[in-house]
């Protein structure tokens, strides 16, 4: 009989103090519906924090594992985590990002059992204050589709990564040198994807203000490394155009949305 966990999640930390206890208590709220908590491992990969981030763990007892090393950025830190995953499936949702509500786990662990290779949802964006942007398919041009293939991803992140759920022997480890390793990541996960189910439920809070947005210019040449890759120079160099002219009207029809 195999007593492996469903589902590991994967929170990624480095100076986390300041976000951390608001994932981590979305997560002990969404347990609170789950009849087996043994089908839940939770990894906290941590760089090294010299803040009170390894101490804020401390608080939660359902955390299966910490590990905190100097490491080569998150990239490099999630694919840690993708190593010491026991679970079926991965969930990364990292400092600052959270479970959706307290019915979230109970209604994903339900669903995870079709056993489709990815599952995605849509994502509630928040500020750092807690207050909702809100839904990102209806505040930034990327509309959720109801039957996901690698081939949307052509204008760029066509699902926001806390809300994608791969089973683990289709997950690859991340190009964590690439700031767009993200991306590349779900493509490669939908590519090896025997089936893609979409859930009826949001799955996640996700804080704006990633790594990303931070770097944004070298983001923005990482994701033409990564969409090259997959789809080629000249179609690149044309969805480059569609990207940046479909951005620049909806921000100004809608205002900013990164």
């Amino acid at each position: 009989m195999d007593n492996s966990p469903l589902l590991t999640i994967i929170t990624v930390t480095f100076q986390a103090e300041k976000f951390l206890g608001r994932t981590l208590d979305s997560v002990e709220r969404a347990l609170t519906g789950v009849e087996n908590p043994a089908q839940l491992e939770y990894l906290i990969i941590d760089g090294g924090s010299k803040d009170q981030t390894l101490a804020i763990t401390e608080r939660y007892p359902f955390i299966s594992k910490i590990i905190s090393e100097k490491d080569k950025g998150l990239y490099d830190a999630m694919n840690k985590g993708l190593q010491l995953a026991s679970g079926k499936y991965v969930w990364f949702l990292n400092a600052g990002d959270e479970a959706f509500d307290r019915d979230t786990l109970p209604s994903l662990l339900s669903a995870l059992k079709s056993g489709a290779a990815v599952f995605y949802s849509d994502a509630m964006m928040v500020r750092e204050d807690g207050t909702e942007v809100g839904l990102r398919s209806q505040f930034t041009p990327h509309t959720l589709p109801e039957k996901l293939r690698w081939q949307d991803f052509a204008l760029g992140m066509k699902v926001c990564h806390q809300a994608f759920i791969a089973r683990k022997d289709i997950a690859p480890f991340y190009e964590y040198e690439n700031l767009s390793a993200d991306i590349d990541w779900e493509i490669e996960c939908l590519k090896r994807a025997e089936t893609v189910q979409l859930l009826p439920f949001t799955l996640c809070r996700y804080l704006l203000g990633g790594l990303s947005v931070k770097n944004h210019r070298r983001s923005l040449t990482d994701r033409y490394k990564v969409l090259r890759k997959h789809f080629g120079l000249i179609p690149t160099l044309f969805n480059h155009l569609r990207i940046f002219w479909r951005g620049y009207w909806f921000a100004r029809k809608n205002g900013k949305y990164w």
